[in-house]
């Protein structure tokens, strides 16, 4: 047995087909299908059924799959504590980001990470929040960068910051006239919203108390892909759209004018580090929150935990 071995095996298992993972894993398919055979004749087990497509661990190969990941794992994080006895951070950390958060806070923290740790390669992968918290049980990512809670057994959270949720109007809605609104003042009839896939969708329904009016979704036929092509809608339709605060800091002065905020206590999402229970990267991690924490906004390492909207997945 071997650690390249156990990386083929984690390989087949995350990509259920073994030409996908002997692409992944830079090999031939032969190659990998040859070692993978040669770990199964040594343990006297088979890990993989092979009559199923996409293939599937055995009961008994997803116990040792299990193990696998940890010995991986460890495997990495003890090559990380070598280099870091040595005085230098090497070694590899792969991030999964949601998509509200990841064009707003990524060119803030990575330039300055990778500046300081040279020796660090990021992986960083956009994903909604399901498919991520799936990525992180599988291994095939180190951390999230989500909004929380989350509340999933097995994954911990460690919060970074708060920030404010506010509301980015159209000229011609009555809310431009308004300094600070209230949830009541928002107008569901002309409120553009994410696709389904995005929980922070799911915090814009919480917010409005959408739940209970189903009915009248009949009015929402586009639901955009992103926080851009929302106000994009917004500022040539009478309408609004909800809107988290890292967005506001890199408006130009036009936009900005379109931004109103919610009456004290204003409702605020909650971004977190999000790792599983065996995660093994510790030192990098915290590096990560180090690095966040010193180049996000002043205002957000202020804000309060108050008035959470809640996500549903």
């Amino acid at each position: 047995m071997t650690l390249q071995q156990l990386e083929y095996l984690l390989a087949v298992h995350q990509h259920q087909n073994f030409l996908k993972a002997a692409d992944a894993c830079f090999v031939t398919q032969p190659t990998l299908s040859m070692q993978i055979q040669k770990l199964e004749e040594e343990f006297e087990i088979k890990i993989f059924d092979r009559r199923k497509q996409p293939i599937v661990a055995t009961p008994a190969g997803l116990e040792i799959i299990g193990h696998a990941r940890n010995v991986i794992n460890a495997a990495h994080e003890l090559s990380s504590l070598v280099e870091s006895q040595k005085g230098k951070m090497k070694g590899q950390l792969r991030i999964g980001i949601i998509p509200t958060l990841a064009p707003y806070l990524l060119p803030l923290f990575v330039p300055s990470f990778t500046k300081n740790y040279p020796g660090v390669k990021l992986l960083v992968q956009e994903q909604t929040t399901d498919v991520l918290i799936s990525m992180l049980k599988q291994g095939s990512i180190d951390v999230g960068i989500l909004v929380t809670p989350i509340k999933e057994n097995g994954i911990s959270e460690e919060v970074l910051f708060y920030e404010e949720l506010m509301v980015y109007a159209s000229k011609n809605n009555r809310l431009y006239q308004k300094q600070y609104l209230l949830q009541k003042d928002i107008d569901v009839s002309k409120l553009w919203l994410l696709e389904e896939s995005h929980c922070f969708r799911s915090q814009i329904l919480s917010l409005c108390e959408l739940k209970k009016q189903s009915s009248e979704f009949f009015n929402f036929e586009y639901e955009a892909g992103s926080i851009e092509t929302l106000k994009r809608m917004v500022d040539v339709n009478d309408g609004i759209t909800i809107i988290p605060e890292l967005v506001t800091f890199q408006m130009p002065k036009n936009e900005l004018r379109a931004v109103r905020n919610f009456k004290s206590p204003a409702p605020v999402r909650e971004v977190s580090l999000v790792v599983h229970g065996n995660f093994v990267k510790k030192r990098l991690i915290d590096s990560l929150k180090r690095s966040i924490l010193d180049t996000i906004p002043e205002k957000l390492r202020l804000n309060k935990k108050k008035n959470v909207i809640p996500i549903q997945l």
